[in-house]
């Protein structure tokens, strides 16, 4: 979900839901673009796993201005609760797809032992995933971090066109520059700039080809 954090990526549900599909709790959801899946502040009832689509969590800060939290891709769980409430806004950039599981077979494992492994894994993923995110944020320059975001989801998302890779981004730029501290402006400058040493191409504003991956990867890594 914290696409910024390198590592093994989640399977997405439709590779698994056939084994709780009969559970009484199992519930699919679809999600129309622009849709919220839950706000700020509603009670946390369910956690929830993406089978398709992409989402997006937020805050709004006190000045406001708005924080992308992270970006929910499938295989990721969303929704897991501060003080049973949920703590970001979620709502679908693209069409969606999700499935509903009830709070209670994380907090207990005797209701679904299978479930609550996988639910407890995701949650330690994401608290990992944020603190690796929140040390990007601190300690990496602008043109590490827009690196950083194209590789990540060069590796989670991307098509393989030969010794090249398609990433198709859902999200606007300002949704990029809202994930990741910078301006919108800063940006889009960084991808032209990536563009101009043909690291990448970009075929339209929301589909990027990823020409050279390990330059784009050292990129990432070191300013």
């Amino acid at each position: 979900m914290y696409v910024t954090a390198p590592g093994e990526f989640p399977v997405p549900v439709s590779l698994r839901s056939r084994k709780t599909k009969h559970d009484e709790n199992f519930k699919v959801h679809d999600l129309k673009q622009d849709q919220h899946l839950f706000r700020e502040g509603d009670d946390a009832k369910h956690i929830y796993e993406i089978v398709s689509g992409v989402l997006r969590l937020t805050r709004v800060l006190e000045n406001g201005r708005r924080q992308v939290i992270a970006f929910g891709f499938p295989g990721d769980f969303v929704g897991f609760p501060c003080c049973g409430l949920h703590h970001t806004e979620c709502d679908a950039i693209t069409p969606a797809r999700v499935v509903y599981h009830r709070r209670e077979a994380l907090e207990d494992g005797a209701v679904n032992p299978e479930l609550h492994a996988v639910l407890l894994q995701a949650a330690l993923r994401e608290i990992r995933a944020m603190q690796d995110h929140f040390m990007m944020l601190g300690c990496k320059s602008a043109r590490e971090k827009t690196a950083s975001f194209l590789s990540v989801l060069a590796q989670r998302t991307g098509t393989k066109l030969g010794a090249y890779t398609e990433i198709k981004l859902p999200m606007s730029r300002s949704d990029i520059a809202d994930f990741l501290g910078l301006t919108t402006e800063t940006v889009c400058r960084t991808i032209s700039q990536l563009r101009s040493a043909k690291v990448i191409a970009l075929e339209d504003p929301h589909v990027i080809v990823v020409l050279k991956p390990e330059a784009l990867l050292a990129l990432a890594e070191s300013d």
